[in-house]
C-alpha cells in the first residue's frame, strides 16, 4: 500500500531572522514536531501546520536521529532550507501502517516543492525506455576522471536513446529499476548488456543533478518525472447517467488486479476511453491495488456522479513493470489539471422512468469575497506555465464558501481583470494585491465549455450585474503560487498557551525559550528556529 506524500517545503530566511517556527520533541508524542508557528513568519506563510512532523532536512532522513541533530542540521543549513514534512494524521497513520518513512519508494511521490509557500519549479530526474532497434539503443558510456557516476555520449540523432529524451552528459541512476550509482565504468556497461533488448533508465541531468546534491537527495522513482515515456497509463472521466457507468469490474483468477470489462456502447465508460481488459490502478488518485474487490467498487459508489480511474493497457504495465513505476506518478503529474468530466453525459439521455432533466444554468458566477483571519479559504490551481486556473479545496464555512464558489470552478475574471489567458503566477499576484476584498467571475465547467462553444463571451454582463466600482484591478507582475486557505485551528496565536511542560534546550541563533519541566517522564525539548 503506497504511503503518505511528504510536503517538500523550502525556506529562506533574511540576515537576522529566524524561520518563525519551536522545533519539539514531546511527551507520548512520535517525531520532531512543528509547534507555535510565528504568525506572518516565513513557517508560517509556508504553509507549515502546527503539529506537522519533520521527515528529511535537506534530504537527510531525521525521523529517527536526536532532537538536538534535527535542530543543528536546519541551523547548519544557512539562510535556506529544505524540509520534508508530513500533516500530524499522515504521520500517525503511517506509524500505525509500519510505512517505512526512510524509503522514499514506500511514499506515494512528493508534493509540488515550495519556496516560502510559492510553487517552486521541481527538479526532476527523468524516466526514459529504450528499445533496442538493429542499431542497438543509440547511446554510448562515458566517466570522467575525478568525477562520480557513469554519463552518456555519442547520443545518436533520431536514434533509439534521443527519441526516449536521453540527453548528452545525463547521469545514469537506475537501469531497470536497479541502482547503479556505485558500480564501476565495466560493470555498469555489463548492466546494460545484460538487460537484454529493453531498458528502462532513471536519469538526471547536470542542472538537477546539482541540485539533489546540493540537498543531499539521492535521486530515486519518486523525484521522476513520466512525460518521456512513450505508453501512457490513462485517466478516464466519466459522469454517470441514470443506468451507471456501463462498465463491468472484474477479477480475472489468473491475473492479479481488478479489470474493466463488458463496456456498454455509447456508454461513459467508453466514451472516456476504458478499454475491455485495461487494469484499474486508483480510483480519484487513490490507489486500489490491495483492495478486494468490493471495497474498490465500494469506492467507485462513493464517488457520486463523478469519478475518474487511473487504468493501463497490458503494453504500458509491462514497461512500468520493468522500471519499478508507479502509475501514480503519472496521475501526479497530470492531476494538476481539473477533471474534464464530459458536458454531454451530463445531458446524457436517462432512463424513460427519469424525466429528462430542465434547462442547465449556463451562466457565470460573480463572487465577492470578505477576507478573514483565515484567509479567503480556497486555492488556486492551474499547470505551471499554463493559462487558465480554477478553484480547489473550498474550506467549508469560508469566506469563498460563502461567496458560492465551488471546486473546479474555472476564473475569467479577478476583480474586473479577465485572466484566462494569463499565467498562473499573474492571477496569483493579482489575488494578492486585492487586499481584503476579492471579486471573481467564475463559471462552472460544463457552463465555461459551453459558452465557449457558443462563441459567448463571459463577462458580467451575462448577470445583469457589474463588478462594484470600487474593486481597483490590480497592475500584473510576476509571482508564484501561493495556498489561499488557512483555518483558524492551524493559525494559532505566537506563541501558544503551552500546555505541555518544557525543558531547557541549547541555545539557538535566534534566542531559545525555555522553561523547567513538572517532570522528568513530562520533559519536552524545544528549539526556536
Amino acid at each position: 500500500m503506497a504511503g503518505p506524500k511528504p510536503r517538500i517545503i523550502t525556506l529562506a530566511k533574511r540576515e537576522g531572522q529566524g524561520y518563525g517556527f519551536y522545533l519539539r520533541v514531546e511527551h507520548g508524542e512520535e517525531g520532531h514536531l512543528i509547534r507555535a508557528l510565528e504568525m506572518g513568519g516565513v513557517a508560517e506563510l509556508a504553509s507549515l501546520k502546527d503539529g506537522d512532523r519533520i521527515i528529511r532536512v535537506n534530504g537527510t532522513f531525521v525521523d529517527s536521529l536526536e532532537h538536538s541533530q534535527v535542530a543543528d542540521l536546519v541551523r547548519k543549513s544557512g539562510m535556506s532550507v529544505a524540509l520534508h514534512v508530513l500533516g500530524e494524521e499522515a504521520y500517525k497513520t503511517a506509524k500505525a501502517n509500519g510505512v517505512t518513512l526512510a524509503d522514499p519508494q514506500s511514499l506515494s511521490g512528493h508534493s509540488q516543492p515550495t519556496m516560502n509557500g510559492v510553487s517552486a519549479p521541481a527538479a526532476k530526474a527523468k524516466l526514459c525506455y529504450l528499445p533496442k532497434t538493429s542499431s542497438g539503443f543509440g547511446f554510448s558510456l562515458k566517466s570522467i576522471k575525478g568525477t562520480q557516476g557513469i554519463f552518456m555520449t555519442d547520443v545518436v540523432f533520431g536514434g533509439t536513446a534521443d527519441q526516449a529524451g536521453v540527453k548528452l552528459s545525463d547521469r545514469i541512476v537506475e537501469i531497470n529499476s536497479e541502482n547503479v550509482e556505485n558500480l564501476s565504468h565495466d560493470q555498469t556497461v555489463q548492466k546494460v548488456k545484460a538487460a537484454g533488448d529493453k531498458l528502462m533508465l532513471l536519469l538526471v541531468d547536470e542542472d538537477t543533478d546539482k541540485f539533489f546534491k546540493s540537498k543531499s537527495i539521492r535521486p530515486s522513482m519518486a523525484d521522476a518525472t513520466v512525460r518521456y515515456l512513450p505508453h501512457k497509463p490513462r485517466i478516464a472521466d466519466m459522469t454517470k447517467r441514470a443506468d451507471g457507468y456501463g462498465f463491468v469490474l472484474k477479477e480475472d483468477t489468473k491475473l492479479a488486479g481488478h479489470y474493466i470489462g463488458e463496456i456498454d456502447k455509447g456508454s461513459p465508460a467508453e466514451r472516456a476511453g476504458l478499454k475491455n481488459m485495461d487494469r484499474l490502478v486508483a480510483v480519484n488518485g487513490q490507489e486500489i491495488d490491495n483492495c478486494r474487490h468490493k471495497q474498490v467498487v465500494e469506492k467507485i459508489s462513493q464517488q457520486g456522479n463523478k469519478c475518474s480511474l487511473l487504468v493501463l493497457d497490458a503494453e504500458t504495465e509491462k514497461m512500468y513493470k520493468l522500471g519499478g513505476v508507479s502509475p501514480l506518478l503519472y496521475w501526479e503529474e497530470m492531476r494538476g489539471s481539473p477533471p474534464s468530466y464530459p458536458a454531454h453525459e451530463a445531458e446524457a439521455i436517462p432512463a424513460p422512468v427519469v424525466p429528462a432533466p430542465a434547462d442547465v444554468d449556463h451562466n457565470p458566477k460573480l463572487c465577492r469575497l470578505e477576507k478573514t483571519a483565515a484567509g479567503f479559504g480556497f486555492h488556486l490551481n492551474g499547470i505551471h506555465g499554463v493559462n487558465g486556473q480554477y478553484i480547489k479545496e473550498v474550506v467549508k464555512g469560508g469566506a469563498a464558501d460563502r461567496a458560492g464558489l465551488e471546486d473546479d470552478d474555472i476564473v475569467v475574471e479577478v476583480n474586473g481583470v479577465n485572466v484566462e489567458m494569463s499565467t498562473h503566477e499573474e492571477v496569483v499576484n493579482l489575488i494578492r494585491k486585492s487586499g481584503d476584498t476579492l471579486v471573481l467571475l467564475v463559471a462552472e465547467r460544463t457552463a465555461y465549455e459551453h459558452l465557449k462553444a457558443q462563441g459567448i463571451a463571459i463577462t458580467p454582463q451575462l448577470l445583469n450585474k457589474e463588478p462594484s466600482a470600487d474593486v481597483p484591478a490590480p497592475a500584473y507582475a510576476q509571482d508564484d503560487e501561493k495556498k489561499y486557505t488557512e483555518s483558524d485551528n492551524e493559525r494559532p496565536a505566537t506563541p501558544p498557551a503551552q500546555t505541555r511542560s518544557r525543558s531547557s534546550s541549547s541555545s539557538s541563533s535566534s534566542s531559545s525559550s525555555s522553561s523547567s519541566s513538572s517532570s522528568a517522564s513530562d520533559a519536552s525539548e524545544d528549539d526556536k528556529l
